[in-house]
């Protein structure tokens, strides 16, 4: 079975002017894509073909784990923003949130430092780790999927995920991401 480019899941255009269309159609239309096809001709003809993309990743190494995993954490990505996203959640990560950091003003002090302080590429995370939730950040293609701690929402920090529109401005990206993009829904149900 082949790995399909997902969706997104709104349109091209809906995260303006914090991503833009033109960011997107780079990001997704040609970043995102190309793991999938690059995915697509490692695995093909092995026994990793005919497994899902978390069996993938879970137990692959080299390019084959690089690809794989960077297409299910921009998957992922996606998935974790929406238009008139953003802002303190609610629900139980809201209060999972307030249990583990005290609140949203240290969270969003906590992610915005671990996203802008993950050197080179990467992502930061927000997790749920021995039934708290935590921030992590991981390297390249590095996921948490990959160890004991559950994904609840993300922020891709390559260059490629906001250079277009921030330039080299990392801190401003995540601000807006954080105060305008957060998609809280998907995160509650990650939870």
């Amino acid at each position: 079975m082949a790995i399909e480019l997902p969706p997104l899941p709104w349109a091209e255009d809906a995260l303006a002017p914090i991503v833009s269309a033109e960011t997107l159609q780079y990001h997704y239309g040609k970043h995102h894509a190309a793991y999938v096809t690059k995915l697509n001709d490692a695995i093909a003809g092995t026994d990793m073909a005919g497994k899902s993309l978390e069996d993938i990743v879970k137990s692959s190494s080299g390019g084959v784990f690089n690809n794989a995993a960077q297409v299910w954490n921009h998957t992922f990505y996606w998935n974790s923003m929406k238009p008139g996203g953003g802002g303190q959640p609610s629900g139980a990560v809201g209060d999972a949130i307030q249990e583990s950091f005290g609140g949203y003003d240290k969270f969003r002090t906590e992610f915005a430092n671990a996203a802008a302080t993950q050197f080179g590429s990467g992502w930061a995370w927000l997790v749920l780790d021995g039934g708290k939730l935590a921030i992590t950040k991981t390297p390249n293609a590095e996921t948490p999927l990959t160890g004991s701690a559950k994904p609840i929402l993300t922020i891709d920090v390559w260059e490629h995920a906001y250079y277009i529109d921030f330039r080299n401005a990392r801190p401003k990206y995540i601000d807006a991401y954080l105060d305008n993009l957060v998609n809280w829904d998907f995160a509650n149900k990650n939870l």
